[in-house]
C-alpha cells in the first residue's frame, strides 16, 4: 500500500510558509483530491493555515532545515491521517527516526469530569476529544505495528515517538492535559513552551538530510509487526476451546501448507473452506490466526460484518486491546499493496460485495476500483476463503465458490477447496441442519419429518407470547438464548425520549427490533454485541446481527414473508420489509427467493441446544406442527 503524505524537506516548508502560504494549502489540497479523500473543509484548510507555518519556524530555529517533513501521511489499511511526521536521524544513535506531531489549535482545553482519557475544548465545533497525548500515542503504536521497518524488531532500526503541540494555549489554560498521564507517555507542549520544543527536537534529531529516513517509510511494506503478532499468538493459544477436528484439521494444515509453499517456491494459492453453520470456520480461522502469528507471517483477519468483527475482536483481543487490529474488513484492501500480506483470511466470505466502493467512496479512487473478490486475493500470498453459501442474504454479496474460483483463474492461480461435513453447532447434528436446508427447499429432496435427538430439540409454539415465555424459561436456567424473526415488520429509529419502539407486532404481542447503531439504548446493547452481550433478549434481532453467532436456545419467528403452501414454502415479496429487497429492479422475484430462504436458514441453524419456531401464519404452523416430532 503506498504511503500517502506530501513529503518536503523542513527547509522548504518555512519557505513556502514565508512566501506562498497560499500555495503549500493549494498542495496539500490538490494532494487529498489526487488520492481519493476528497477536497479539505474549510476547518482542515484553517488548521493547515494556522498550525504549518508556527512548526515551521520552530524547526528552522532548532537547526533541522534538512528533515523531512510528511505532511497529513495516511496510515496503513485505514483512513486516518497523521498531521505530521518529521524524518531524520536520531540525534543519538544515527538510526533512522521519525516523530509524529499532533498539531492543535485549541486556546483552553481542560479533563471532561476528571477523565483520563477525554478532554473538553470550549469553543470547538466538537467540544469532546480524546487527549492529543493519546491520539498520537494510538499513531505511533500503530505504525510500530503495521510498519515493520519501525519499532524494537525492526531490521533497518528505524524508531518512532510522538509529541502534541497545542501552539495557541498556554500552560495554565491546558493544566489539566499536561499532568495527566497520557501526557507522560507522549509529550505536550504549549506556545509558551516553545523554547522546550526546541530543545526536545534538538534531542530527537540530528542536523541533516531526512531523506533517506523518508525513503525508508514510504517505501516501507505493510504487514502486522513481530510485536503485535507475537502478542496475538499468546493471546489466541490461551483459548483452549479452539481444538481442531478431522475435516477442520485438514483445512488447517493444508493452509499452513500453502503459506509454507508460497514463502518457499514464491507461489501464490487461494484456499477455499466451505462448511455450513457450526462446522467450524471461525474456529480454524482464530486458529490460523493465532499459529501463522506465532511463525512471524504477516496475517489479517477480515469480514465484512460489523457485528462479527467487532465480537471477534472482543474475544480475541480480550487482554490484549492491540490485537484488535489484526480484525478489519473486506472493503480495507482497495489501495493494499499486492500481495503485501503472507495470508489474509476471509472469515464469512459468502458476504463479500461486488465492489468495496460506497457512496463516500472518491471518484478517483471509484474509477480504479476492482471487484472486492479480487482486492482480497491480490492482496496476500495466500487468501483464505471460509464460506457458506447458503449464508448469502443480501442483494450484491457475491461470495460463492463458483465467483472466487472464476476470480482466480483470471489471477491464473490455482485453488485448493476443503468441504467441511460434521456439524459442531446445533448440539453437533448434521440431521437438524440437513433438515433445514430440505425444509426451506435449499436442498433436494423435499422436507421431511423431524425427531429430537438426545443433544438437540425442535419444538414449534403456536404464538410469540408462548415463543418468548419458552426461552425466558431457559434463560432462568441459565441458558443463552435470543429471539430473531424475519425482516417483515417496519425498523423505526429511537423515539425523542430514546426508547426503543416496539415496530414487532403480532396479535397483541410487542418487541423492539435490536438496537441499530454502535451505542446501546437504554438496557439495550449495540447492534454489534446483541448477541453475546447481556440485555440483547429483550429484543428481536434481525439476520444481521444475528448472522455469524450461536447461542443455546434459539427462538424464530417466520413472517408472512414465507409461508407453506401446498407442501412446500412461498415466498412473498410483498409482506418483507427489508429495503434491501425493495426494488424489483435491483433484485428479481427469482433472488428474492433464494435470499429470503437463506435468511430463514440462517436465522433457523443459530442454536446449539434446540429452536423454538413460531411462524405468523396458521397453514404453515400446522405444517410445521405435522412435521416436528409428529
Amino acid at each position: 500500500m503506498p504511503h500517502l503524505a506530501v513529503r518536503l524537506s523542513a527547509g522548504e516548508l518555512v519557505e513556502l510558509a514565508r512566501t506562498s502560504q497560499s500555495a503549500l494549502e493549494r498542495l496539500l489540497a490538490q494532494h487529498l483530491v489526487q488520492h481519493g479523500v476528497g477536497r479539505p473543509s474549510a476547518a482542515e484548510v484553517r488548521s493547515w493555515h494556522a498550525s504549518l507555518p508556527v512548526l515551521a519556524r520552530d524547526l528552522a530555529d532548532a537547526g533541522l532545515s534538512d528533515i523531512e517533513v510528511l505532511l497529513e501521511h495516511r496510515l496503513p489499511l485505514t483512513s486516518r491521517r497523521a498531521d505530521v511526521i518529521l524524518a531524520g536521524r536520531h540525534a543519538r544513535t544515527g538510526a533512522p527516526h521519525f516523530l509524529v506531531v499532533e498539531l492543535k489549535q485549541w486556546g483552553r482545553a481542560h479533563s471532561l469530569g476528571g477523565s483520563v482519557e477525554l478532554v473538553e475544548v470550549p469553543g470547538a465545533a466538537f467540544p469532546h476529544a480524546l487527549h492529543p497525548s493519546l491520539q498520537v500515542d494510538g499513531y505511533v503504536q500503530y505504525l510500530e505495528d503495521f510498519v515493520p521497518a519501525l519499532g524494537p524488531d525492526s531490521v533497518a532500526g528505524g524508531t518512532i515517538d510522538g509529541l502534541a503541540y497545542l501552539h495557541n494555549a498556554s500552560e495554565a489554560s491546558v493544566a489539566d492535559l499536561l499532568a495527566s498521564e497520557p501526557a507522560r507517555v507522549r509529550r505536550l507542549f504549549t506556545g509558551d513552551r516553545r523554547g522546550e520544543l526546541i530543545a526536545e527536537l534538538q534531542r530527537q534529531f540530528a542536523p541533516g538530510s531526512g531523506a533517506q529516513s523518508a525513503d525508508l517509510l514510504l517505501g516501507a511494506a505493510v504487514a502486522p509487526s513481530k510485536q503485535l503478532l507475537t502478542l496475538a499468538a499468546a493471546e489466541i493459544r490461551e483459548r483452549e476451546q479452539f481444538v481442531l477436528l478431522d475435516e477442520q484439521r485438514v483445512a488447517f494444515e493444508l493452509v499452513r501448507r500453502a503459506v509454507s509453499n508460497a514463502r518457499r517456491l514464491d507461489t501464490k494459492s487461494v484456499v477455499i473452506v466451505t462448511g455450513g453453520p457450526g462446522t467450524g470456520k471461525s474456529v480454524i480461522a482464530l486458529s490460523l490466526l493465532g499459529e501463522l502469528s506465532r511463525e512471524g507471517r504477516s496475517v489479517l483477519h477480515a469480514t465484512g460484518s460489523r457485528s462479527f468483527t467487532q465480537t471477534l475482536r472482543k474475544v480475541a483481543g480480550h487482554r490484549a486491546p492491540r490485537v484488535q487490529k489484526l480484525f478489519t474488513y473486506f472493503n480495507s484492501f482497495m489501495q493494499a499493496d499486492r500481495n503485501g500480506l503472507d495470508v489474509l483470511i476471509c472469515d464469512e466470505a459468502h458476504r463479500i460485495r461486488e465492489t468495496s466502493v460506497s457512496r463516500y467512496t472518491p471518484k478517483v479512487i471509484r474509477d480504479r476500483a476492482l471487484p472486492q473478490v479480487e482486492e482480497l486475493i491480490d492482496a496476500a500470498r495466500v487468501p483464505v476463503f471460509l464460506l457458506d453459501e447458503h449464508q448469502v442474504v443480501r442483494p450484491g454479496e457475491m461470495g460463492s465458490v463458483a465467483d472466487i474460483r472464476a476470480a482466480a483463474a483470471r489471477r491464473g492461480l490455482d485453488v485448493v477447496q476443503v468441504d467441511l461435513d460434521a456439524e459442531f453447532r446445533a448440539g453437533g447434528s448434521a440431521a437438524y441442519s440437513a433438515w433445514v436446508r430440505r425444509l426451506l427447499g435449499l436442498e433436494e429432496g423435499g422436507a421431511i419429518g423431524w425427531e429430537d435427538e438426545e443433544s438437540f430439540t425442535v419444538e414449534v409454539v403456536d404464538s410469540p407470547h408462548e415463543l418468548e415465555s419458552r426461552l425466558r424459561d431457559r434463560l432462568v436456567d441459565g441458558r443463552g438464548a435470543r429471539m430473531t424473526a424475519g425482516f417483515c415488520w417496519p425498523w423505526s429509529d429511537p423515539s425523542p425520549s430514546g426508547d426503543l419502539v416496539r415496530d414487532v407486532r403480532i396479535d397483541g404481542w410487542e418487541r423492539p427490533w435490536n438496537v441499530k447503531g454502535d451505542r446501546s439504548v437504554g438496557g439495550a446493547p449495540p447492534a454489534a454485541l446483541w448477541a453475546t452481550q447481556d440485555g440483547g433478549f429483550d429484543q428481536v434481532g434481525c439476520v444481521y446481527t444475528a448472522q455469524g453467532f450461536e447461542y443455546d436456545w434459539n427462538g424464530v419467528i417466520l413472517g408472512p414473508d414465507l409461508v407453506w403452501r401446498d407442501g412446500q414454502f412461498v415466498s412473498r415479496r410483498e409482506f418483507n420489509k427489508d429495503p434491501d429487497f425493495r426494488s424489483a429492479k435491483r433484485v428479481s422475484d427469482e433472488e428474492f427467493d433464494r435470499l429470503v430462504r437463506n435468511v430463514y436458514k440462517v436465522l433457523l441453524t443459530r442454536g446449539m441446544v434446540g429452536t423454538i419456531i413460531y411462524s405468523t401464519d396458521p397453514e404453515t404452523r400446522a405444517a410445521l406442527r405435522a412435521l416436528v416430532n409428529p
